[in-house]
């Protein structure tokens, strides 16, 4: 049975609370969802969460299942997506040398891994560049793509990488090169000199294609392979030959696109949804494999794609060998390929290693820029595989875009941000190299690369601070913990979390359902692993379950949890999940706040 707001909740407070533990009110995301020990059923509750996140009722099932055909447009919308088609097709029937130059992230692996399994299918041989992050930095160098022209290629399709690349490819077209980009970060006014460029977030680019915007890198390429396909058929390339399996690329869309944080919103759902599908009949021997050192025992939920999965591909490029990725997910099987994502799981422990020492270093300074809106964290010898993790680290701990700097013994600096919502750092690092304050610099709303000289550190500092202190302050003014649904102890069951998950997948741009469980008392509250806050909490129904709070220990909430909670009772807030490592199967919560109950 749901329970009645109270005056506090009428006011806009979820469960009461003008303040938790972490200063924050609590308020609704759409609506007094408050369901006492009980449940609702599965229809009313994801109607609900969809209905909370924006969708319109009309709408709503249509995002209770998003398919592909639901959600997708036709690529012809995006500027030069059928030159890049036409130029593409034009290379499979001439049999011409092509090059996926990538990025050594994981949506630049997977994008890369996409369109070079679609050109196999289609009887290519495509070869593939992937930069190395310490010795060549961020995106295409114009010495890179000569030298590919030199060595045979006449096609070079970019992916992830390539839209503020303007000299590298005025060095490729000079040369003769035809070179196609496909990315997704921000553009300049004035384009590149490329073959074609297909990216929605050109400034050019219609209203209706840049509302598409928030798709990975690896997203675009999809499309891409597409308009490939349908110029290809439309020429009859297909009479004597099977057309690709467009859709069991879909792992390799869903991988990139969670693992590069995308908003997961329209399309974005669609092609995890549907992605997570083909993933879990691990057709692809190389994510097979990858399931396989992560030590997952089941098909891979959302979650798995951005904590377990895309970090150990990313750990290649990060902190070992820039192609492992790619050669990964290309791969046909056998020993090799488990030979690579072992390799990779252990390159990810070793960069667990470097980040902490980064990390501590990097949170060293945060005390002495307190005052300022953006925090710019910089040394030499950091490496610079793990800045945007620490960046990212400290975003979250702060509250504020941060960007972590780290210098070689050069002076140059090669930096990466994370930002929060509502700020665009992609924009303010764009500004900031048209200022020559970088030497290097792009990006999109919520991450942003640059490469910046030693002594320009200070400047760029202050420069960033002031364009960005306005739109700090808005975005953390009325700072607020967003619960979906609150639920009495005795409420806290799997089968809520299944209800829950029925709305997924959840990210970026479509948060998982916050759940408020209450009143409660702390039976027992300790510190596991690192840094982790574990409790046991207890209802007034009677009903237990076990909660943590990662990486909390050091934190205002969780020093309460640990040494205030004596005779108090508690509301706590977080994520639902299923804790399966009992004989029988229970719900835990994943804390992100609490508050006093009384």
């Amino acid at each position: 049975m749901a329970s009645i707001p109270g005056h506090n909740e009428l006011e806009g407070h979820a469960c009461g609370i003008a303040a938790s533990l972490s200063g924050k009110a609590w308020r609704w995301r759409g609506g007094n969802m408050a369901l006492g020990g009980g449940s609702m059923s599965g229809g009313d509750l994801v109607t609900q969460l969809l209905t909370a996140r924006g969708v319109a009722a009309e709408d709503v099932e249509r995002h209770r299942n998003p398919t592909l055909r639901s959600f997708l447009p036709d690529p012809s919308i995006f500027h030069d997506m059928d030159l890049a088609a036409e130029r593409v097709a034009q290379a499979v029937l001439s049999r011409e040398a092509v090059t996926i130059y990538g990025d050594y992230d994981v949506d630049g692996a997977t994008s890369s891994a996409l369109l070079i399994r679609l050109l196999r299918e289609l009887g290519s041989n495509p070869s593939h560049y992937i930069p190395d992050r310490l010795l060549e930095g961020y995106g295409p160098s114009g010495e890179a793509l000569v030298k590919l022209g030199q060595e045979g290629s006449s096609l070079i399709v970019t992916v992830d990488c390539g839209a503020m690349a303007h000299e590298a490819l005025a060095m490729a077209h000079d040369a003769g090169i035809d070179v196609i980009v496909v990315d997704h970060h921000k553009c300049a006014a004035e384009n590149p000199k490329a073959a074609a460029l297909v990216n929605p977030n050109r400034l050019d680019s219609s209203d209706e294609a840049a509302s598409y915007g928030h798709l990975a890198a690896v997203g675009v390429a999809f499309l891409l392979g597409i308009a490939i396909v349908r110029t290809l058929r439309s020429q009859g390339y297909f009479a004597n030959r099977p057309e690709p399996d467009l859709m069991g690329l879909l792992d390799l869309v869903a991988l990139g696109t969670v693992a590069d944080v995308a908003a997961l919103h329209g399309l974005n759902r669609a092609f995890v949804a549907q992605g997570l599908k083909v993933m879990a009949h691990r057709r692809n021997a190389g994510i097979n494999a990858l399931i396989d050192v992560s030590r997952l025992k089941r098909a891979p939920q959302c979650s798995d794609l951005g904590f377990a999965l895309g970090p150990r591909i990313n750990a290649g490029g990060r902190v070992g060998e820039s192609t492992l990725g790619v050669r990964l997910l290309t791969g046909d099987g056998g020993e090799e390929v488990r030979d690579i994502a072992t390799r990779l799981d252990a390159l990810n422990e070793e960069r667990r290693a470097i980040e902490a020492e980064v990390q501590e270093a990097a949170e060293a300074q945060v005390a002495g820029q307190h005052n300022r809106a953006v925090l710019v964290l910089s040394g030499r010898g950091w490496h610079p595989g793990v800045i945007g993790i620490v960046a990212g680290r400290i975003k979250e701990k702060t509250g504020k875009p941060a960007i972590v700097v780290a210098f070689d013994a050069d002076g140059e600096g090669k930096g990466s941000g994370r930002s929060v919502s509502g700020v665009d750092l992609g924009a303010a690092i764009i500004a900031a190299r048209e200022e020559g304050l970088l030497v290097k610099g792009g990006g999109h709303a919520m991450a942003a690369g640059l490469t910046i000289e030693e002594d320009r550190i200070d400047a760029f500092a202050e420069w960033l601070d002031t364009r960005l202190a306005r739109d700090v302050e808005r975005a953390r003014t009325g700072l607020a913990t967003i619960i979906d649904i609150s639920v009495a102890p005795r409420g806290l069951q799997p089968d809520l979390v299944t209800q829950l998950e029925e709305a997924g997948p959840y990210g970026v741009g479509w948060p998982a359902p916050r759940v408020a469980v209450g009143p409660v008392r702390l039976v027992k509250v300790d510190i596991a692993g690192n840094g982790h806050v574990r409790v046991i909490a207890s209802g007034q129904d009677g009903a237990r379950f076990k909660a943590i709070a990662f990486r909390a220990a050091d934190s205002d909430m969780g020093q309460t949890l640990l040494h205030g909670s004596q005779g108090r009772k508690f509301w706590l807030a977080g994520r639902a999940r299923i804790d399966d490592w009992g004989q029988v199967p229970a719900a835990e919560l994943h804390i992100e706040d609490a508050a006093f109950a009384d």
